[in-house]
């Protein structure tokens, strides 16, 4: 799957993951979509690693979405705690 994919999947995951875990953050909505975004390039990897996701899995392929959104969560959770008041 290709790059621009990942940065879709990663809007969404900031999107979603905002939506699943409220509350102030540091930097605001943009911050939170950049972090999703930043995660659906770490769940890229890690899915990659485990040897689950491929180069040639398709932008529809379930596991990518769910990779790039558990990412989305994993660093957005990580951002809260060390960098929320």
């Amino acid at each position: 799957m290709g790059f621009l994919s990942w940065i879709i999947f990663g809007f969404i995951a900031g999107l979603l993951a905002k939506a699943v875990m409220p509350g102030k953050d540091p930097g605001g909505w943009v911050v939170t979509i950049l972090i999703g975004i930043a995660g659906a390039f770490v769940g890229g990897f890690i899915g990659r690693s485990l040897g689950i996701l491929n180069e040639t899995t398709s932008f529809w392929s379930f596991a990518d979405w769910i990779f790039a959104i558990l990412g989305g969560f994993i660093v957005l959770w990580v951002w809260k705690r060390f960098f929320a008041k």
